[in-house]
């Protein structure tokens, strides 16, 4: 049973990169995603297929935590989405547009990244990084109970992670295992309850820095799990999945950098696939900055 429209694995590398604290970022963002969209086999529809196009808004703040370098981020998404499929061997369409779920999260880095005025961060190297994080996505979104697509879940998600980060001269090693635990959506498909297991997640990321302060990054995700209980029923729907990806940032001066990513699905158990390209650009200031 599908639970809303299918959304980009977060590959995200150098999540828990030190930052000097008292700064913030303003990340504007497009992405465009196409791929497949998996079903409980039970169900009668084949060959469904979408395309979506995503705005994003985001706000970054850098803190102090007990000594330790920190962040705050909100995360607020806007799509368009276009999909269709055959529904018992007939053509069926959903186009929708509107707000998605959005997202907050704390990240802190509680090993190798002590929290560092702008003017003492100079001085700072990476070594060995070891944080965590907890996001929390809330049930804002654009919901409709008569669809099996949408843009929202109508239920609340908390995903914590661990961080590993590792330099090594101009190299640096990254590796994220998370787990994402979902409320019960009592409101699926005219007021059935749908409740969906957890997801396993692990990242990895190989960065290279470039002295003129570009980056470029391969990335990985493995993520399993997902399988959904419909009215008590257990659904045939354990979702398995392996990404590939690329990132490049570009610094643009001071202030402003750019960054461009790309990712594929390299295997799925379910048939649930896509390809994701995107840009997105940040501003930053504060503390002297």
């Amino acid at each position: 049973m599908s639970l809303s429209i299918a959304q980009a694995q977060n590959l995200e590398p150098r999540s828990y990169a030190n930052t000097p604290i008292g700064l913030n970022f303003l990340i504007a963002g497009y992405a465009y995603t196409e791929g497949k969209v998996a079903f409980n086999p039970t169900l009668p529809i084949a060959n469904a297929q979408f395309h979506s196009n995503t705005e994003v808004l985001a706000y970054v703040r850098s803190i102090d935590a007990f000594g330790n370098s920190a962040k705050f981020d909100v995360i607020l998404p806007y799509s368009a989405f276009y999909g269709d499929a055959l529904a018992n061997g007939q053509p069926v369409q959903r186009q929708m547009s509107g707000i998605g779920d959005p997202k907050f999260r704390f990240s802190m880095n509680f090993y190798g990244a002590p929290a560092l005025s702008l003017k003492d961060f100079r001085g700072y190297s990476q070594d060995l990084i070891i944080g965590a994080s907890m996001q929390i996505s809330a049930p804002l979104g654009q919901y409709d109970n008569s669809k099996l697509i949408n843009l929202g879940y109508n239920r609340w998600s908390f995903r914590p992670e661990l961080g590993i980060s590792k330099a090594i001269g101009s190299w640096t090693l990254e590796f994220m295992p998370s787990v994402t635990f979902y409320t019960v959506n009592s409101d699926f498909n005219y007021g059935q309850s749908l409740s969906q297991a957890p997801q396993y997640e692990a990242q990895a990321h190989i960065i290279y820095s470039f002295v003129s302060g570009v980056w470029l990054a391969l990335n990985g995700d493995y993520f399993v799990g997902n399988r959904t209980t419909l009215n008590g029923v257990l659904n045939n729907n354990l979702q398995s999945n392996t990404r590939a990806g690329i990132t490049l940032a570009l610094p643009v001066d001071r202030h402003n950098s750019v960054k461009l990513y790309a990712s594929t699905g390299t295997a799925s158990l379910t048939g649930s696939n896509f390809n994701a390209i995107g840009i997105a650009w940040q501003y930053r200031w504060g503390d002297g900055y």
